[in-house]
């Protein structure tokens, strides 16, 4: 509206106060929540029809596109035929999900499906998705979206405006509800001079990431800008945009300039479309040249020169713990040294520090210690979307195979691009043969490593360490290294560029410094140190420029949507209006959110007699809340795919259950490595006290005791609550464990509004409280009291047992109080469906 315009227009004065509506121009979104969505949608269709509405008003607005790419594992590595061993069992597995989403694609019109084994969905949209500028029917807009992944920012890069959401506010924008938030505050962000010879790309974004967490950016734009982006490449600015969810930005952004436009004519543009957004850009003032002073005001400003930036990974825990290639060693013993887990920690022992064992491996004898690397992937849409470090990881396996270095069978390797075009392009420079022999053959086209498909480890590797008590490592060039994400076995986790990944993977450890310690030996019996094997900027550009054109990228995505035989024996239900649900799929099952929904609203009312299903402390992500990765045997949804006739060896992961309910509350608060204080201190694992009986058990089982008794449950939690990947599972899992509301030192933003979104009110402590500071301990009864009427931002009365205390209430907006009193935006939206086909 005029009104909505006025306050972006008084910015100065609105910024971090009004509410404005954002309408995106698509949806983007990938299988793991691209699964989930679909099942909603086909869920509300049901609804509708049992209301006696036309099921039709369920259908996108905007263009809708999903990538499938969340769900290929690392099962085989390390041979030529890796890739099609791990193809063939993702359809093994998933064939009913993609069904399922096929199926889709036929319900709902403007949805398209790129099918399995095209790439990552992020590095899909800016080669190949991105409109940049929209033209339809004539009118031109810019190109906007949000998705279903928290890195969607990485088209930021590229100049297209958009974050990651939880599934459930995608669905409601795909059903035209736009995003109700608050005028974000924008941080300028002014980067100077050029990269030195020995930096790349991942070294600035884990420099940035580290300086932004320290600044606080939660809920903010960063925008970037100065002289210094114009010394970077389309590609590095997006892994720079990728990466905004770990250093807490609503988005990284970029505006579009010359760059911008020959990157798009690279990636296979026509030079018409790309005379299209230039002349657009040009003519409503977006765009940018970063030579000049643009005179833009911002929120703060910070800045770095770029000649600063040193070779540099992140670890154990944490995006965000920046750590120089020359102080690793030093930082890994320190963590070695400390007794707690903490996030710079391992809990190992004194008498076990020096511990160290013989791995026979294909019989041959190797020493294991504290460090020892079994993990190594190039992977993750952050770095394979960049030529620069992958022709440099490339360089580096070649030049220590002409040196006689390579690296351990033990360690599993895998190189995991995020588009076909990687192929293409590094076997015209001749280097996917080299680093094939070092062990990193292509697994597969997906997230595979990052996202935690990273396999099991090669046979009687993983018992060895966890026998002898050792920590073993891994490293990879992905975006995430939070507890047990990679691998359940992995207590350290680095992330690091894809030619570090080689060079650490050659050396078997993080327990060194490589500025200064020999990798490792030649044939001769020679120490190679990193500077050896190093390559030179001018040795990559040449190898760009000649090799990464336009017609590598036309030629691979003018096939995109041909499918391959394995989708094309998909056979889809015959019923394009609703879906043919079956009870016994443990896989896709009738969401149980919209069932008992009426046009009328429900009655709210204040959270009495609640006791605490956790009290936890900071930096708890949606990992730790609804893990992705791997389905322990001795889990509640291990013992629920067991009545159901499933065994461990088709769990497949929570992430491909995603469609099943059932599942999915079972796995809510799975992750191995929480730490619940209800339970005391030091110890881990997804299990907390029912307090009627004092009994230690399942988080699971205990919700559904406290259900069964009508007792409502709340959580407490410190600071970044549910930081990480835009899972609307780590709001619909709570919501089905009984959850009522989250208190909370402070939460990160996608999180804060998926809770908001399935009905659960999140709750921030004055500054200067905590948990500890109000000597709360999580066995209190909890009563909130919200009073008449629910304002944003109003303060709310806790009390708990004997203590009484105030919180902020943290629904922002006007909408989303209108949400939490539907008992969720997709009630929401529904019932407005609803009263739209009435009339």
């Amino acid at each position: 509206t005029k009104a909505d315009v006025e306050k972006i227009l008084a910015w100065k004065q609105t910024q971090g106060q009004e509410e404005i509506p954002f309408a995106p121009a698509r949806v983007l979104m990938q299988d793991f929540t691209g699964v989930p969505a679909v099942v909603d949608l086909a869920g509300m269709r049901d609804c509708v029809a049992r209301l006696n509405g036309n099921p039709k008003v369920i259908n996108p607005l905007v263009p809708v596109d999903l990538v499938i790419d969340h769900s290929v594992q690392v099962d085989a590595s390390r041979s030529a035929d890796a890739k099609d061993i791990n193809e063939a069992k993702e359809f093994e597995r998933n064939s009913e999900r993609f069904t399922f989403l096929k199926w889709g694609s036929t319900a709902f019109e403007g949805l398209q499906i790129i099918p399995p084994g095209n790439g990552i969905v992020h590095q899909v949209n800016l080669e190949y998705l991105a409109r940049v500028v929209f033209e339809n029917n004539g009118l031109l807009y810019p190109d906007t979206l949000v998705g279903t992944d928290s890195h969607t920012t990485m088209v930021n890069g590229l100049g297209c405006l958009g974050w990651g959401v939880g599934g459930i506010e995608a669905e409601a924008a795909m059903l035209g509800q736009p995003q109700s938030m608050v005028l974000p505050q924008v941080v300028g962000y002014k980067l100077t001079g050029k990269l030195a010879p020995a930096a790349t790309a991942t070294d600035v974004v884990l420099t940035i990431t580290n300086a932004l967490r320290k600044f606080g950016v939660v809920g903010k734009f960063v925008e970037f800008y100065g002289e210094g982006v114009a010394s970077l490449s389309l590609a590095d600015r997006a892994t720079i945009s990728n990466m905004a969810p770990e250093y807490g930005a609503t988005c990284g952004f970029f505006p579009v300039d010359e760059i911008s436009l020959e990157y798009l004519l690279q990636t296979g543009r026509t030079q018409k479309r790309v005379d299209t957004v230039r002349d657009y850009l040009k003519a409503v003032g977006l765009f940018f040249d970063f030579t000049k002073d643009s005179g833009i005001e911002y929120s703060a400003n910070l800045s770095l020169d770029l000649s600063s930036v040193v070779p540099c990974i992140a670890g154990p825990k944490r995006p965000h713990d920046w750590v120089a290639v020359s102080e690793q060693q030093a930082d890994f013993q320190k963590c070695l040294n400390n007794t707690e887990s903490g996030f710079k920690g391992f809990a190992v022992q004194e008498a076990n520090r020096a511990a160290s064992a013989t791995l026979n491996y294909e019989g041959k004898d190797y020493t294991i210690d504290h460090g020892s690397i079994v993990i190594a992937a190039i992977t993750s849409c952050t770095n394979t979307s960049n030529p620069s470090v992958l022709i440099a990881a490339g360089l580096v396996a070649k030049k220590a195979l002409d040196l006689g270095l390579t690296i351990k069978p033990y360690i599993k390797t895998s190189l995991s691009p995020g588009s076909q075009a990687v192929e293409a392009y590094l076997r015209k420079c001749n280097l996917l043969e080299p680093l094939a022999q070092q062990g990193f053959s292509i697994a597969g086209y997906g997230c595979m490593t990052c996202i935690g498909n990273s396999g099991q480890l090669y046979p009687g590797v993983g018992e060895k360490f966890i026998e002898n008590k050792i920590v073993c490592s891994s490293v990879l060039s992905g975006n995430r290294n939070f507890e047990a994400r990679v691998h359940p076995d992995t207590a350290a986790n680095y992330l690091a560029s894809p030619p570090l990944v080689v060079a650490y993977a050659l050396a078997g450890t993080m327990n060194i410094n490589l500025a200064k310690d020999p990798i490792g030996k030649s044939a001769e019996g020679v120490d190679i140190f990193l500077k050896d094997i190093w390559p030179t900027p001018e040795e990559v550009q040449v190898l760009i420029k000649e090799h990464v054109t336009s017609a590598v990228f036309s030629e691979v995505y003018s096939r995109i949507k041909q499918g391959n035989a394995r989708w094309d024996a998909l056979k889809v239900p015959t019923n394009p209006l609703q879906y043919q649900w079956d009870e016994k799929s443990t896989y896709i099952h009738n969401p149980p959110f919209f069932a008992g929904v009426q046009l009328a609203l429900p009655t709210n009312s204040d959270i009495k007699g609640a006791s605490c299903l956790l009290n936890l402390g900071d930096s708890v992500t949606t990992d730790h809340i609804s893990p992705a990765g791997d389905i322990n045997a001795k889990s509640p949804a291990a013992r629920y795919l067991n009545e159901n006739g499933i065994q461990k060896i088709d769990f497949n992961t929570y992430g491909a259950r995603r469609g099943n309910d059932l599942v999915m509350a079972r796995g809510t608060f799975a992750n191995t490595r929480l730490s619940n204080k209800i339970v005391g201190t030091g110890n881990t694992g997804p299990v907390t006290i029912h307090f009627p009986t004092s009994e230690q058990i399942p988080i699971f089982d205990a919700s559904e005791r406290y259900i069964a008794a009508g007792t409502p449950l709340v959580i407490l939690a410190g600071k970044e609550y549910g930081s990480g990947s835009s899972r609307d599972w780590a709001a619909k899992g709570p919501y089905m464990l009984g959850v009522k509301g989250v208190i909370a030192e402070s939460f990160e933003r996608i999180h804060r509004s998926n809770l908001v979104g399935m009905g659960i009110v999140p709750m921030c402590y004055k500054a200067g409280e905590t948990a500890a500071t109000l000597g709360l301990k999580g066995n209190e009864t909890f009563d909130v009291t919200f009073g008449e009427k629910l304002v944003p931002g109003m303060d709310v009365e806790v009390k708990a047992g004997d203590k009484t205390f105030k919180v902020t209430l943290r629904l922002d907006t006007v909408a989303e109080i209108a949400y939490y009193n539907n008992g969720g935006i997709l009630h929401y939206v529904l019932r407005n469906k609803l009263q739209e086909g009435s009339k």
